[in-house]
């Protein structure tokens, strides 16, 4: 059984910064793909960013570029997102996500994705 605890969400002024770690325990944590999403009020979840088993390839969503950095520690099971100048309109529950995988593909969507973290609140106060 896969399990991801994820943690390190809060409140932050805008141009602040956030670091989000999760931990997966149950299975081998090299063997999924891991991704970040989010889910604002009133709105649906959205990826955020993505990244490859082996750690050799990220995704982003256009609106965190340059400001977000997703990493793994496959010695630690654990993902880290990195949110830097994070601004309001990143105010969201932030879940992870594992998607185990055969390739080292860097999946963006939801359906690939069949564990998830049980979402940690991030807010951007202006």
């Amino acid at each position: 059984q896969v399990q991801l605890v994820g943690s390190g969400g809060g409140l932050v002024q805008a141009g602040g910064s956030l670091s989000l770690s999760c931990v997966l325990s149950g299975r081998s944590f090299s063997s999924y793909a891991m991704a970040w999403f989010r889910q604002a009020p009133g709105k649906e979840r959205e990826f955020v960013a993505a990244i490859s088993r082996s750690g050799g390839s990220t995704s982003y969503t256009n609106s965190v570029k340059g400001r977000f950095t997703i990493s793994r520690d496959n010695a630690k099971n654990t993902v880290y997102l990195r949110m830097n100048n994070l601004q309001p309109w990143d105010t969201a529950v932030y879940y992870c996500a594992a998607g185990a995988l055969s390739t080292d593909a860097v999946p963006v969507r939801e359906s690939t994705y069949a564990y998830w973290g049980q979402g940690t609140q991030v807010t951007v106060s202006s």
